[in-house]
């Protein structure tokens, strides 16, 4: 990686010149390394900063400009990896001083939501948050009329009808629209999993997947409420899954015939199946094949007898979040599913069904 200075007078560098070509103060830097030197084309007329990166670069951004300096030293230590300012209360670290000042802001409380009790890192954040407890939708997409809560998830969104995803996986090709999806598709490779539970021995790849993980298996507070039968949820993303139960609604639909479903995942399997779209997920050990990776991996748990989840009332483990629920009833007297046709109440939804099943 080298910096060519922003009022550097010439058409073109390359290797053999480079050296020449940069203003005296910023000749040292190049000495490190020019293994990887690509040749930049330098628009003499903008006040621009440019950065040339290796070929093997991770980021894919061979050529990316910026008005200052400091934007560039920032941008660099995307491709480093490195995030030297470190949280004092957990164990997350960032980029950026900002950024870091911005998540002290969630330990002390600042923004902290009334309805659900999540600290936001900002204003903006925690106005944008509360959308999701009024349903409040303000951005809505010209070409699918989908909204949004967020105008940076409308912009994200976007790229799906584009078609646009410039940042692409030295390893397996794999493209993605946003460079912050690449870095964290890398840890798939790597196997990196910075986010570590306080409370158990899980890691996790990303911060949101730990979030979740806390408030699945560790919190039983339950702030989101379902405004057709009052079942209430840990995770937001469980209600909205839930309520589709009550509309009916099918969001995702095919685009090679009319078939619409409830939930991605069927529609992905139906991809598969019916389109010869995507690839399946094959088990290196039975050879069973799957059409998403959630279920390959809860799959090898089995075959490795790995059970995660512990019940909190008994010493019995299980392999999935899914079992232990149901495990759970046994320790609870709650009976919430009813059978529609003889009005009996059971603790479990497969007892209603087997039941429904014989009318």
């Amino acid at each position: 990686m080298h910096r060519v200075g922003r009022h550097t007078q010439v058409s073109q560098i390359a290797r053999g010149c480079i050296v020449q070509a940069l203003p005296h103060k910023h000749r040292r830097l190049v000495h490190d390394s020019l293994a990887h030197w690509q040749p930049v084309q330098v628009n003499k007329n903008r006040r621009d900063v440019v950065v040339a990166m290796s070929p093997g670069d991770q980021a894919g951004c061979r050529e990316k400009r910026f008005t200052t300096k400091h934007n560039l030293n920032a941008h660099e230590m995307l491709h480093t990896g490195r995030t030297p300012y470190a949280c004092a209360h957990c164990e997350k670290s960032f980029l950026t001083l900002h950024n870091l000042r911005r998540h002290m802001n969630v330990h002390s409380s600042k923004y902290k939501c009334t309805d659900c009790g999540k600290c936001c890192y900002s204003s903006q954040e925690l106005t944008a948050h509360r959308r999701i407890h009024s349903g409040e939708k303000p951005f809505e997409c010209t070409v699918c009329s989908k909204r949004f809560t967020q105008t940076k998830m409308l912009i994200n969104h976007s790229k799906i009808h584009t078609g646009e995803k410039p940042y692409k996986c030295h390893v397996c090709n794999k493209a993605f629209s946003q460079s912050q999806s690449l870095q964290i598709h890398m840890r798939v490779h790597t196997g990196d999993k910075p986010y570590k539970c306080s409370l158990c021995n899980r890691s996790f790849s990303q911060s949101g997947h730990l979030q979740t993980h806390k408030r699945r298996a560790h919190s039983n507070r339950r702030p989101y409420e379902c405004p057709y039968c009052g079942k209430l949820f840990k995770i937001n993303n469980e209600l909205l899954h839930h309520v589709r139960i009550h509309t009916g609604a099918k969001p995702h639909s095919c685009k090679h015939c009319s078939m619409q479903f409830t939930w991605r995942s069927q529609l992905k399997r139906h991809l598969l199946k019916s389109h010869n779209q995507g690839t399946w997920l094959t088990c290196n050990i039975c050879q069973k094949k799957f059409s998403d990776s959630g279920s390959l991996k809860v799959h090898l748990l089995r075959h490795n007898n790995v059970k995660l989840y512990v019940c909190t009332e008994c010493p019995k483990r299980f392999y999935t979040v899914n079992d232990l629920k149901r495990h759970r009833t046994v320790h609870t007297d709650l009976k919430q599913f009813c059978c529609g046709v003889c009005g009996k109440d059971f603790k479990n939804k497969d007892n209603v069904i087997k039941i429904m099943s014989m009318f």
